[in-house]
């Protein structure tokens, strides 16, 4: 099992990268909340010489193809081969409200996005003609002069977010990687997340060999007062999360509809004190991991062993360097996800083939 950590922003990102590699971490990623992800990252990438480093996620729908590989490729040639490029999808009022970008459906827009970065990259290394013509997208010239020097590692390792369906079918199918949402659960990893993914990797006549599941999630653990504050912050977080209608399935799928429900009402009435009070410890134990330290690995291996490749785990400030380097080794014994041995189903078009169907 890969342990991967989170990148914070461009004051601390020198120190924090550093000090990641130093404590064994497989990976670090950055995301985009109110920064631009691959800053950080470009300064980690100076820094270190070891760690993988991804975005975690940044929004491709508010982006073009075309700009975001040139970003992305130019990353991977700098930092050595090293970019794992996560993309969400983000919401509609995200997209066509704050950064006034188009919508459509997002799951075959994403599927066509992805598409569309792999037929630039393929331009740039192949010298072969740009004819991407697609539904959202259409990118149908590249003079020489505008081509992206050469590199020897390649078009970096594509991951996709996303909880429902068919945006995990789409991940299945064009992505190298899929990342879990905080907010979800082994069961609907186990029952929704790997079957899906699996239906993508079908479409184009592979298994899940060799494609990465990374999952990070609530987790509560060091001191009393530290597992204390963060079970309290995990009420708040699935209160949140619980509250969005996108996310209902989850809930759903555990009986807790009719909770989900009463949160949108009070989230719409801005009661958000009162929706972490309705979230019990039934709950917490579904979506989060409550564990003190010396139980960390045991419990994590018993929620996630078997259903990912990776996680993502930020000690709390009571670890010291010894107890990070420890911890982590502790996790990596977990066994990964591994996909069932038998023969790959029969080979179908490259999805490279067709922009969409």
């Amino acid at each position: 099992m890969k342990v991967d950590g989170t990148l914070g922003g461009l004051a601390d990102a020198v120190a924090r990268a550093g000090s990641a590699e130093d404590a064994g971490y497989d990976g670090i990623w950055a995301g985009e909340v109110n920064q631009d992800p691959f800053l950080p990252l470009t300064l980690a990438a100076q820094t270190t010489s070891r760690v993988e480093l991804g975005t975690s996620i940044t929004v491709a729908l508010a982006r073009s193809p075309m700009s975001l590989a040139y970003t992305a490729n130019d990353l991977h040639r700098f930092s050595g081969g090293r970019l794992r490029l996560g993309l969400g999808s983000q919401v509609r009022a995200h997209i066509t409200r704050r950064f006034s970008m188009p919508w459509g459906r997002p799951a075959p827009q994403m599927r066509e996005f992805v598409l569309a970065m792999r037929a630039i990259w393929s331009c740039w290394a192949d010298g072969t003609g740009l004819r991407f013509e697609g539904e959202y997208y259409r990118h149908t010239l590249m003079p020489p002069a505008f081509v992206s020097p050469p590199h020897p590692f390649g078009p970096p390792p594509v991951f996709l977010a996303g909880v429902g369906d068919a945006m995990t079918q789409v991940a299945g199918e064009v992505a190298d990687g899929f990342l879990c949402h905080w907010f979800t659960s082994p069961r609907w990893i186990r029952e929704h997340t790997i079957p899906a993914l699996e239906r993508g990797r079908q479409l184009t006549g592979r298994t899940l060999d060799g494609f990465e599941i990374v999952a990070g999630g609530f987790v509560a653990t060091g001191t009393d007062q530290e597992i204390t504050e963060g079970v309290q912050r995990m009420r708040s977080q699935i209160a949140f999360y619980g509250s969005t209608p996108a996310y209902r399935p989850l809930m759903e799928l555990h009986g807790w509809g009719d909770l989900g429900t009463e949160l949108t009402v009070l989230s719409k009435q801005n009661r958000w004190v009162e929706m972490a009070g309705l979230i019990d410890d039934q709950v917490v134990d579904a979506f989060g991991l409550v564990t003190t330290p010396e139980e960390l690995p045991r419990r994590l291996a018993e929620r996630l062993g078997g259903l990912v490749t990776r996680v993502a785990f930020t000690p709390p400030a009571s670890f010291g360097p010894e107890r990070v380097r420890e911890t982590l080794d502790a996790i990596r014994a977990v066994t990964p996800y591994s996909p069932a041995p038998g023969p790959a189903p029969e080979a179908a078009a490259e999805p490279e083939a067709a922009a969409a169907r």
